[in-house]
């Protein structure tokens, strides 16, 4: 039976509705970065007078932002790639053997969620100031103290996620293994990992989001030398003018490794968020 008319008109006027409440705001940042600063400043206007493309010239000299770029992907991917690995070796072990504290360290992890991030910031601003200062090694205003930082809550929900997608595997595959000559840990990589590839990309795909654009932490774990993208685009405002072009040209230009990953992984992205879920 069709649905009325009412119902479908209804649907297309809110899919209209919904698709200019997202696509506006980046026409204006589209087209914001390709004006000069002048008509940026000065009254907007849906028709630019004229377009040009030197703003994605000097953000590149403005701010250091090539160097920022550097420390985001080595920050954001040191911290997914330790997350997955983490995250695959707990899972499984909750997802396979039972042991004393199990029901307790999975109600742990999941309720680390729960928290505020602000909540721990000057904890682990305190610790890595006095870890600093009693073995000398340098995590306040590095690249690893940072890495770290980013685990402390990228890593419960990549293992809580995990668990329940182990969990949709069948056991089946490990006994097998097994029978075959393969030990926990050759079952684990040759046999359970593949098959559990949407649901690894899925955390990676988070861990590696989570990372990349936070600002709080990066605010104030980083320096001049360390600092990401997230807080290096607030050099593009100083104290006698704001650069709004470039500030929007370079907003899209670090958007692009973001967006990039999640089109060419949306497949394996969608099928790990949900078949963890079915059991």
């Amino acid at each position: 039976m069709a649905p009325p008319r009412s119902f479908l008109w209804s649907r297309r006027i809110f899919l209209t509705l919904l698709t200019g409440f997202v696509l506006i705001p980046v026409y204006v940042m589209v087209s914001s970065s390709l004006k000069p600063l002048a008509d940026v400043t000065g009254k907007f206007r849906w028709l630019p007078s004229g377009l040009t493309v030197r703003p994605y010239i000097d953000i590149w000299s403005t701010v250091p932002l090539a160097k920022y770029f550097v420390n985001s992907l080595i920050v954001a991917g040191a911290a997914t790639i330790a997350s997955v690995v983490i995250a695959v070796f707990a899972a499984y072990a909750v997802s396979r053997y039972d042991f004393r504290g199990k029901r307790v360290f999975t109600v742990t992890v999941l309720s680390t969620q729960m928290f505020p991030g602000i909540l721990f910031l000057l904890p682990l601003f305190l610790i890595y100031v006095n870890i600093g200062n009693a073995t000398g090694i340098a995590l306040f205003g590095s690249r690893g103290g940072l890495i770290l930082t980013y685990l402390t809550f990228s890593l419960p929900f990549s293992i809580w996620m995990l668990i329940g997608y182990f969990d949709s595997v069948p056991r089946d595959l490990d006994e097998a293994a097994l029978v075959d000559g393969c030990g926990p840990f050759g079952a684990l990589l040759r046999i359970v990992v593949p098959a559990a590839v949407p649901g690894i990309v899925a955390v990676a795909v988070y861990a590696f989001m989570t990372a990349w654009g936070e600002v709080l932490f990066a605010s104030v774990m980083t320096n001049d030398t360390t600092r990401t993208l997230a807080v290096g685009l607030q050099g593009y405002s100083t104290l006698s003018d704001v650069y709004w072009n470039q500030i929007m040209a370079a907003s899209l230009v670090v958007s692009v490794p973001v967006v990039a990953g999640f089109l060419l992984l949306q497949r394996y992205l969608v099928a790990g968020l949900t078949a963890g879920a079915v059991k």
